[in-house]
């Protein structure tokens, strides 16, 4: 990964960057697994344009990453700096609405029929594959959707990055958090687009001309490609939502120390089943975070339906 090449030569770096390669390395690791929800995330949302506008499409949502970068770094340092306490408050508030985002759609999902679900494929399908339909406004409403999630996950990398240096000097958080930023970003994007660009690999390893033993493996690669690439991206939707669940839940439960004391009673417990409750309670954190986040997600939405009645009773 580009994030670990460029993490190793911070080792090589002058001895006034000891300190801020080391903090960096550590930072790092600890949004790593931010970083595997952020690529579920942005991979699936990135998917299901014309072929030739894919690229375009995730460069044009990695500037967005970047811009959100540019805004959440110095943003994230003011506030640590000056009124640390607001964080917390902050992150709570995205995880919520990562939780109804992820919500909405499992609900956009069970509450429309089949019928409707193969017109709007339908429509998706004309848009894509109709010369004549104009993509600006698909894209559009991709490219923002991306970035609106990417704004939220970058917030809480930004501030796990910053919580490993929270002892350290202004100047080195400062440079720690740029350097995981800015590695996290370019990391993310280049295998966004490595996985969108997959199917177009597999047709042009298909195409290959030839008899030789080279050629036909090169052929059979392709057609696994093939084959393999929509089934990537139906598992990466899948992920992509669960992954909305698990980060807001887990921000909406340390948040709530009620909450983050039931997850760890529920963790215990599982633990205590024996030779099997030490397997399940490597997962069981995600397992309640998905939970929290599903009722949290659920309670959202709610509300805001309940909300957009009353309004509309109104006018």
């Amino acid at each position: 990964m580009a994030a670990g090449s460029l993490l190793a030569l911070l080792d090589d770096i002058a001895t006034i960057l000891d300190d801020v390669s080391v903090m960096t390395q550590i930072a790092a690791k600890k949004t790593a697994g931010v970083l595997g929800d952020d690529l579920a995330l942005n991979a699936q949302q990135v998917s299901g344009v014309h072929a030739e506008r894919e690229l375009p499409v995730v460069w044009a949502v990695a500037k967005g990453s970047f811009l959100n970068k540019l805004i959440l770094v110095p943003s994230a340092l003011a506030i640590s700096y000056f009124a640390p306490w607001v964080i917390t408050p902050l992150l709570m508030a995205g995880g919520a609405y990562l939780c109804f985002e992820g919500f909405e759609k499992v609900a956009h999902k069970l509450l429309h029929s089949p019928q409707q679900a193969l017109s709007h494929h339908a429509e998706l399908a004309k848009a894509i594959t109709d010369a004549k339909v104009d993509l600006v406004a698909l894209e559009k409403e991709k490219i923002q959707g991306a970035i609106r999630t990417d704004f939220i996950l970058s917030a809480e990398i930004i501030v796990i990055a910053l919580g490993t240096v929270a002892e350290a000097s202004f100047n080195q958080q400062a440079s720690v958090v740029a350097i995981v930023a800015m590695v996290m970003t370019v990391g993310v994007y280049g295998l966004v687009a490595g996985i969108v660009k997959l199917d177009d690999l597999g047709l042009y390893l298909m195409l290959k001309n030839g008899k030789s033993l080279y050629r036909q493996l090169q052929r059979n690669v392709g057609k696994y490609l093939l084959a393999f690439a929509p089934r990537l991206m139906r598992t990466l939707s899948v992920v992509g939502t669960l992954a909305m669940f698990m980060v807001g839940g887990s921000i909406i439960g340390h948040g709530i120390p009620v909450l983050h004391h039931w997850a760890e009673y529920v963790a215990a417990i599982v633990q205590g089943l024996g030779l099997i409750g030490e397997a399940l309670a490597l997962i069981t954190p995600l397992v309640v975070d998905a939970i929290i986040g599903l009722i949290v997600g659920a309670i959202f939405l709610l509300l805001v339906e309940l909300t957009h009645k009353v309004l509309a009773k109104k006018h």
